[in-house]
């Protein structure tokens, strides 16, 4: 198979194999009883040539926009994104896994985006994330018109963040949302000024136990998961780890070392030495790098672009290891 470089005019070079692409569809999940329409992109297998594409803002992905899927019983990755993120966080993540030959679903948070925040760090966030990845998969499995090529069987998740505590709940973990925890005292967390005020979680935190395995990245908060709270989290667990001393975004290496030793089975554990919080996030454009410098700078010395080659390697080879492989070609 034959290999060649193709470059983003506003990214760094990767190189992508001609033979597989990623291609891109848009969708809906529809608003109803249990929450509001979430906006999403599925990201699968595609047989042609990729190309730039415009996702706005001065961003851009790579791919094919509504190319025909290439193969049958696929497994189905869901990524939640972090706190104020968007569909298009991890966006080459996605297409490094629809390469790979996975089907991706990535899809926006209501109430928890960089374009409406009116949920972020709420008690009612923390129990809505969990229920969009099983809305998600739901629609997937079933409304999504392109159903029939997913298997229902292999099922797996991508979190971030706050997506890392989401992914922690929909495998299992109940979050402890409760008056009066120790943590909440010295937490600026709207969540635990909301629980100290009286207020009650809007109904209990969903779990999927479709999702087979999960790939945990820099989880935040996970004050609310006690180990005897993760108990029930015991599907496998690639569990990644920013580098505390980069902390002075008073984020980077704070919570996955707490996780690893809570778990029920020893995860997959990655610590990153020299990654930032945010180094997990997609390669930067220049105008990002420009208007949001926190996330897009790096430490000295660390390269984003070479660190994301190994990592969605990893996270790869550790879905097919517990997925299998896709499906027919």
């Amino acid at each position: 198979m034959r290999c060649a470089p193709f470059v983003l005019a506003t990214l760094l070079s990767f190189a992508v194999c001609t033979a597989q692409a990623a291609g891109l569809r848009r969708f809906d999940v529809p608003a109803g009883p249990d929450g509001p329409a979430i906006r999403g992109v599925a990201w699968h297998p595609c047989a042609e040539l990729p190309h730039e594409i415009d996702a706005r803002d001065g961003r851009s992905f790579f791919g094919v926009n509504d190319c025909p899927i290439m193969g049958d019983r696929l497994p189905l990755i869901v990524i939640s994104h972090g706190r104020r993120g968007w569909l298009g966080a991890h966006h080459d993540a996605a297409e490094a896994l629809a390469n790979a030959g996975f089907i991706v679903v990535t899809i926006n948070h209501p109430t928890d985006t960089e374009r409406d925040t009116s949920g972020t760090d709420s008690l009612a966030v923390m129990v809505e994330r969990p229920a969009d990845i099983k809305r998600s998969i739901d629609y997937a499995l079933g409304g999504w018109p392109d159903a029939a090529h997913i298997d229902a069987g292999r099922i797996g998740l991508f979190g971030f963040s706050w997506g890392g505590y989401t992914g922690l709940a929909a495998i299992g973990g109940e979050p402890d949302l409760r008056k009066g925890l120790p943590n909440c005292q010295t937490s600026n967390l709207r969540a635990c000024k909301e629980l100290e005020e009286g207020e009650k979680p809007s109904g209990p935190v969903v779990h999927d136990p479709r999702i087979k395995a999960a790939v945990i990245i820099d989880p935040y908060p996970v004050f609310v998961f006690p180990a005897e709270n993760l108990k029930s989290a015991t599907i496998p667990v690639q569990l990644w780890s920013s580098d505390p001393a980069q902390n002075a975004d008073g984020l980077s290496g704070c919570c996955a070392a707490d996780v690893k030793d809570r778990l029920p089975s020893k995860p997959d554990y990655h610590f990153v030495g020299d990654a930032k919080h945010f180094s997990f996030l997609a390669v930067c454009t220049p105008r990002e790098t420009k208007e949001s410098a926190r996330i897009c700078t790096d430490a000295p010395g660390f390269d984003r672009v070479a660190f994301h080659q190994r990592l969605y390697a990893e996270a790869v080879a550790f879905f097919r290891a517990h997925l299998g492989n896709a499906g027919t070609r």
